[in-house]
């Protein structure tokens, strides 16, 4: 069980809150997203692994943002925060023999995905909806292919990142965004400003 500890929450409630950053000049508070798109290999993996985390939601649930409070923000904060210091960082290929491979770190151990993963399960725990953790591929400032979660809020979607302990708005990471989860349907994929895809690492379709 990854410890739960609230650090950073009053960072992340100032950047909730306050005026979006210049970056927002290009990139709203909210992300834009596209046509559907092929999921990664690894999401399908996880999908036959665990279905339940994978179907569409029902015609009556609701797939609104999340409305940030003071005491989900330190939730939201120390989640992120307490896996980034439990789970130690290490490839597919060394922990299970393959190139790809999406699961939760249960041995402490995993890739970016699986950071992500277990952020995921974990604030979905404490009541924040699916269809509001959305697992997102990326790209990284060295072309390699990266793997992070998105909050979806009122105030604009944030990211979870195994690479910085701080949650921040999605136009602040330094990442070129491809695609993410549709949030009615987790085991679906949107593009986001319809980015391309990327064969690397843990986002290889």
């Amino acid at each position: 069980m990854v410890e739960i500890r609230a650090i950073g929450a009053t960072a992340l409630l100032c950047l909730a809150m306050a005026a979006q950053p210049a970056a927002a000049e290009v990139r709203g508070p909210f992300m834009t997203i596209g046509a559907q798109t092929s999921r990664p290999i690894g999401h399908e993996q996880f999908c036959h692994v665990h279905p339940a985390e994978c179907r569409p939601l029902d015609a009556h649930q609701s797939h609104r943002p999340l409305k940030l409070t003071p005491a989900m923000i330190v939730a939201i904060s120390a989640v992120n925060t307490g896996v980034n210091v439990e789970i130690k960082p290490e490839s597919d290929q060394k922990v299970y023999g393959v190139k790809e491979w999406w699961a939760y770190p249960d041995k402490k151990v995993g890739d970016c995905e699986d950071f992500a993963l277990l952020k995921r399960r974990m604030l979905h725990e404490i009541g924040i909806d699916l269809s509001d953790l959305l697992m997102t591929v990326v790209r990284k400032r060295d072309g390699e292919g990266h793997a992070v979660l998105t909050l979806r809020t009122t105030n604009g979607d944030f990211i979870l990142d195994n690479l910085n302990w701080k949650v921040i708005p999605w136009n602040e990471a330094p990442y070129t965004f491809l695609k993410r989860q549709d949030p009615r349907n987790p085991g679906a994929w949107q593009q986001i400003n319809d980015g391309t895809e990327v064969l690397v690492g843990a986002v290889a379709k």
